[in-house]
């Protein structure tokens, strides 16, 4: 008898200790994104159904966020449980064994996931992160802008017809600028759209044997056309605009075009977001002399790290910030145009979402028919579309980038940044043992 009530009183203690017990804390790096802050609004949801788990944000610029959790990673730091990362890391680090597999249960349904984006973020056939979304590449458009210059958007437009629109349709004294583009040095920001225009004109970063490609009459006219339409027909302070800040200009009314991410689609037909919601057209990216090239897919994603001392936490917020629900709970919150985009097939077949969404059926057809791996004008030893599948070209591709964004300055001339990109890029891949 005594020895039952000493049990008795250890079990109280227990179960009290553990009803008073802390919550585990996680933390989450991500990027500034609209998408991922409305995450980290909505994010109340997810703690109330899981009273033991509290969540820690790190929110940064994109450029910030690559350092920081490439940093944390590389050097198995344990600072961050849940790493926003794309599909130019997940492979690679999941190869290096930094990241944790992720197997979802059955109700979070992963064949529901776009095929091409589920790949992306694979390694031998096991998902190593899960997409918050994906994206292919589009043109945006002020259709009253271009109405007003007696202008038609072409069904497939060149970059040489963009150029001409963009000047005609230019109105700085009124703050209307006829091409947005991204500017802000970095391998994800301006030489994501740059290497998708090298590409368009012929070009490529690597030849066989690693030999770098950038001094080269194919990114001599991408570097000629970007240049001349940010300077004649872009904003001020172009170098300063990424993502975010182009998205921003075009949704305040100052953008007559926009060459970038399917995923600005939601936001700038969101009314509540978009003061030219109503104005706003949409095309393909334009095409250069070559067609048919690697096509732009990229997808921000939620990873975490073998790193992370709360794993079990940490894919559990993983798997509810990339399921059906959240995607319901988004659209209920904000409306279904504001629905994580690129991800799921039950979105793109979904009524309510398609009603609001007249960009649904371009944007799933250019990501079902994304083409990271296709060839470029002359054989290549990479893959990507947008970057380069490499570990080395994260720092390769910001040098270049700020190199190509000093252009724009006037701190260099197209042949000084080209010359000098194309010497520091083949020093880098000889010194990694690539080129021979």
């Amino acid at each position: 008898m005594i020895r039952a009530c000493l049990l008795a009183g250890v079990a109280s203690v227990s179960l009290a200790a553990g009803a008073n017990a802390e919550p585990v804390s996680i933390t989450i790096a991500t990027v500034n994104n609209g998408d991922m802050v409305t995450m980290q609004k909505l994010s109340d949801a997810f703690e109330k159904a899981n009273p033991d788990i509290k969540l820690n944000w790190v929110v940064l610029e994109e450029n910030t966020l690559r350092q920081r959790v490439t940093t944390d990673i590389a050097t198995h730091a344990g600072q961050f449980d849940v790493l926003t990362i794309g599909n130019y890391e997940a492979p690679i680090w999941a190869q290096r064994g930094w990241l944790e597999k992720i197997t979802p249960d059955a109700a979070y349904d992963t064949d529901d996931l776009l095929k091409p984006v589920r790949d992306s973020l694979s390694y031998k056939g096991a998902i190593y992160a899960l997409p918050f979304y994906a994206e292919s590449a589009m043109t945006y458009y002020r259709t009253d802008l271009f109405k007003k210059a007696g202008l038609t958007m072409p069904t497939a437009p060149t970059y040489e017809q963009i150029r001409q629109f963009a000047d005609k349709i230019t109105d700085k004294s009124n703050g209307v600028y006829g091409m947005c583009l991204r500017g802000k040095p970095g391998w994800g920001e301006n030489m994501a759209f740059f290497t998708m225009l090298v590409t368009a004109m012929g070009g490529q970063w690597f030849g066989d044997g690693y030999h770098a490609t950038i001094d080269t009459p194919a990114w001599h006219k991408a570097l000629d056309w970007y240049d001349g339409i940010l300077k004649a027909d872009g904003p001020p302070g172009a170098t300063s605009n990424g993502f975010n800040e182009n998205l921003a200009l075009f949704a305040s009314g100052h953008c007559g075009m926009w060459i970038d991410s399917t995923v600005a689609a939601g936001l700038l037909y969101d009314k509540k977001q978009s003061t030219v919601a109503d104005k706003v057209g949409f095309a393909p990216v334009p095409t250069g002399s070559y067609t048919g090239g690697p096509t732009w897919l990229w997808s921000w994603a939620l990873a975490v790290p073998v790193s992370s001392t709360h794993k079990g936490a940490a894919e559990k917020f993983v798997t509810w910030a990339t399921s059906k629900a959240y995607v319901d709970l988004v659209a209920k919150t904000n409306g279904w145009v504001s629905a994580p985009a690129g991800t799921r097939q039950s979105t793109y077949a979904n009524p309510q979402y398609k009603a609001v969404a007249p960009f649904a059926s371009f944007v799933l057809d250019a990501i079902d028919n994304s083409n990271p791996n296709g060839k470029t004008a002359q054989p290549r030893p990479y893959v990507g579309a947008q970057f380069v599948g490499i570990p080395e070209f994260q720092g390769i591709g910001t040098q270049v980038g700020q190199t190509i964004a000093a252009t724009l300055t006037g701190g260099l001339s197209a042949d000084q940044a080209l010359k000098s990109a194309q010497s520091a890029t083949q020093r880098t891949v000889r010194q990694a043992g690539l080129a021979h």
